[in-house]
């Protein structure tokens, strides 16, 4: 039965597992601990701030509606009414064309030749 002679086996698989799990919240969570040290960085010099610069949506959905904003414009009557809502937004501002996919190659190539004759450079089309 029991005997004082027998070598007792040293179990450490719970003391591995338990270093196991100190380590990864040691890993985990180091990389996260921030120092927080007294800098004093030098004076830079006043430069401009730069500025974004401002884009204009335009949409044009299946039925030919064109969404600028929150007016709606017919494709007939488009061109028109853009060159006089254009004169209040910069021309420097890039202009983003989303059209529907079942429009006419003509209909798109309407709407952005009138925001061409707007005065507006940086027009693109949006597809998915």
């Amino acid at each position: 039965m029991f005997s004082w002679d027998d070598d007792p086996d040293l179990n450490i698989t719970p003391l591995v597992d338990v270093m196991l799990v100190l380590m990864a919240i040691l890993m985990i969570t180091a990389p996260t601990i921030t120092f927080q040290e007294q800098i004093d960085l030098p004076q830079g010099s006043k430069s401009v701030k730069v500025e974004k610069p401002k884009t204009l949506t335009i949409r044009m959905d299946k039925d030919q509606k064109i969404y600028l904003n929150n007016d709606i414009y017919g494709l007939d009557t488009f061109a028109d009414d853009f060159v006089n809502k254009s004169a209040k937004f910069d021309k420097n501002s890039e202009v983003y064309i989303r059209a529907d996919e079942q429009l006419k190659y003509k209909d798109v190539m309407y709407l952005l030749k009138s925001v061409k004759a707007a005065g507006f450079e940086k027009v693109s089309l949006i597809t998915l």
